[in-house]
């Protein structure tokens, strides 16, 4: 594990189920999705497929709850955000962090074909393979030392 790794790494080690909402579900209907799964934003897909926006827990308490707005009463595309900052297979886990750092977003759904989704990463999720990468370097560090190293 490192740094350099792609993202299509990450990928491979996480679950593949892939929650999603529609763009005319109400709020109250995705806010229930992502209490369930236990998730912090889902990805906003069309009829077709496309990825069309996401809805995180930011958007729900900046468009909704500070707006004074209705979860039963509001749209999930009335409050998405858009366009989305999106991650390729092939990007590293350093650009991603560098992404996500400078939009400001937590989530980075990976997509091909500029629209088809394949799969969504955190920064939690990142970080976790950043720390498994320096783990994995200090334990070949200490087996160097100790002389346990192969040569």
């Amino acid at each position: 594990m490192s740094p350099s790794d792609r993202i299509a790494s990450v990928l491979e080690s996480k679950s593949r189920r892939l929650w999603s909402v529609s763009p005319a579900a109400t709020v109250l209907e995705a806010i229930q999705i992502m209490s369930e799964a236990d998730i912090g934003a889902l990805p906003v897909i069309s009829s077709s497929g496309r990825l069309m926006g996401l809805l995180s827990e930011r958007d729900y308490a900046r468009k909704v709850v500070l707006a004074g707005r209705m979860s039963r009463d509001t749209a999930v595309h009335e409050i998405m955000s858009t366009p989305v900052v999106t991650a390729d297979p092939q990007d590293t886990v350093e650009r991603c962090m560098h992404l996500m750092t400078e939009n400001r977003v937590r989530h980075l759904p990976v997509v091909v074909n500029d629209d088809q989704m394949i799969g969504i990463i955190s920064i939690g999720d990142l970080v976790n393979w950043i720390i498994s990468a320096h783990e994995q370097s200090i334990e070949q560090l200490r087996s160097y030392i100790a002389g346990a190293y192969p040569g």
